[in-house]
């Protein structure tokens, strides 16, 4: 594996200002560095690698381990943990100190989270909330499910931003931690997150889908999105004097297609609409 300096050719810019390293960098690795200091690391991760070990194969890929390699920290603490499918900001503490302080912070809900999540359908709903509690049923997909007596509390808000088509982007914030909790609340509201194998379906999303007239040979068409259409976009972090520092990822690549193709879409009718 190449060292953090082999790749910084990688790099499109690195700026240093006061104590704090900003970084921007192409996503040729499984992650980006979008801030650090000496007690934390806060990453925009790609979708399919695993923040930490896999109790069911520990000799799979994991993001810590190739981010304490390339910067030759000799440790990081997870703070919290986004799906392997999923895309977008992962915080790690660099001490005991703060890794205690960030877990408490969650834990106390005083870390806020934001989402962006492509869905299929169109939502009769402009806001809505599901609470519905929820359990981990241990198999082997880390697959979770609703229970009415056995569950946690389960809070998640959506906004649905816009539709388009057959598809909606919308905003998730999470109120609790459960695992795949957006994944699940969303899908039991009829609206799967696209490609989402357990929850949905994986089918990729090509343009000829929803564009009308598509012109291209159906057979050399290439998806616009075949992974988890799912993107940890913002954390606010509570820093002194009830101010909040706020951290964004931008999205990657094949969401950001996504959603810019229907957005046109959007455009087109209007223009035919008047």
């Amino acid at each position: 594996m190449r060292t953090l300096q082999e790749r910084d050719s990688c790099c499109k810019a690195r700026i240093q200002k006061n104590n704090l390293i900003l970084y921007n960098m192409k996503i040729s690795l499984p992650y980006s560095i979008i801030f650090q200091d000496d007690k934390i690391i806060v990453v925009n991760k790609s979708s399919g690698i695993s923040i930490g070990g896999d109790r069911w194969d520990e000799s799979k890929e994991r993001l810590d381990r190739i981010i304490t390699e390339d910067l030759k920290i000799s440790k990081l603490f997870t703070v919290h943990r986004i799906d392997k499918e999923t895309s977008g900001l992962v915080i790690f503490a660099k001490n005991k100190e703060m890794h205690r302080s960030l877990s408490v912070a969650f834990e106390q809900r005083k870390i806020q989270k934001r989402y962006t999540a492509i869905i299929h359908g169109r939502p009769s709903w402009k806001e809505t909330e599901c609470d519905l509690p929820l359990v981990p049923n241990g198999n082997k997909k880390h697959m979770t499910i609703i229970d009415k007596y056995r569950g946690k509390e389960s809070l998640t808000l959506f906004t649905c931003l816009f539709s388009a088509g057959n598809f909606s982007v919308i905003e998730a914030r999470p109120q609790t931690g459960r695992i795949h909790q957006i994944r699940v609340h969303i899908a039991s509201l009829g609206h799967p997150v696209v490609c989402d194998s357990l929850y949905g379906n994986a089918n990729p999303i090509k343009l000829s889908s929803f564009k009308r007239g598509y012109r291209g040979d159906p057979h050399e068409e290439r998806p616009l999105l075949s992974r988890l259409g799912l993107h940890a976009l913002e954390l606010s972090l509570p820093k002194d004097n009830d101010n909040y520092q706020i951290l964004t990822a931008p999205l990657a690549k094949d969401m950001a297609s996504l959603i810019n193709q229907l957005e046109k879409l959007i455009q087109m009718l209007r223009a035919i609409c008047g």
